[in-house]
């Protein structure tokens, strides 16, 4: 390989970073209902971070923003709603605290959306404010008619 076509090539391919800026962000309007939690939650944080676009910037929030509605129809599959733990700490000595994924949700179902979800993005500050971009709800009612958002289907999308 000549170096000049070396040269010639490293100028035309260049990779672009988007800058917060320039993303173009969309609001999408998902149905949980009859969908599985860990399926559809690793769907939605994939649209949530930005990575089904092909102007995806790693260190940018790029991705869309999710209303998620029927948040009480997810399913889990198997015994996952009496076995699957989910373990927090108080700060104090004996501090830890055990739920079940069934304590969770009878308290409140978006709650345990919200966890996968959240479980699935970067532990950083991009990932804090790429979850603010979330808005999960239990029902068909959502306080986001004016920014009309797109309904898609996660199975096509």
């Amino acid at each position: 390989m000549s170096p000049k076509l070396n040269v010639l090539s490293s100028k035309i391919f260049k990779t672009k970073s988007l800058k917060k800026e320039d993303a173009k962000k969309q609001w999408l309007l998902v149905d949980a209902t009859n969908e599985t939690l860990g399926r559809f939650s690793s769907k939605v944080a994939k649209i949530l971070r930005g990575k089904h676009k092909p102007s995806f910037t790693p260190h940018v929030d790029c991705g869309d923003y999710v209303v998620v509605i029927n948040a009480e129809k997810i399913k889990l599959t198997g015994k996952k709603f009496e076995t699957k733990a989910y373990v927090s700490h108080t700060g104090y000595p004996g501090g830890q605290r055990i739920k079940t994924a069934k304590q969770i949700f009878d308290k409140n179902p978006s709650n345990l959306v919200e966890k996968a979800i959240k479980g699935m993005l970067p532990k950083t500050k991009l990932g804090s404010s790429i979850f603010s971009n979330l808005k999960v709800y239990t029902g068909e009612i959502h306080k986001h008619e004016a920014q009309n958002p797109k309904l898609i289907n996660l199975k096509e999308y």
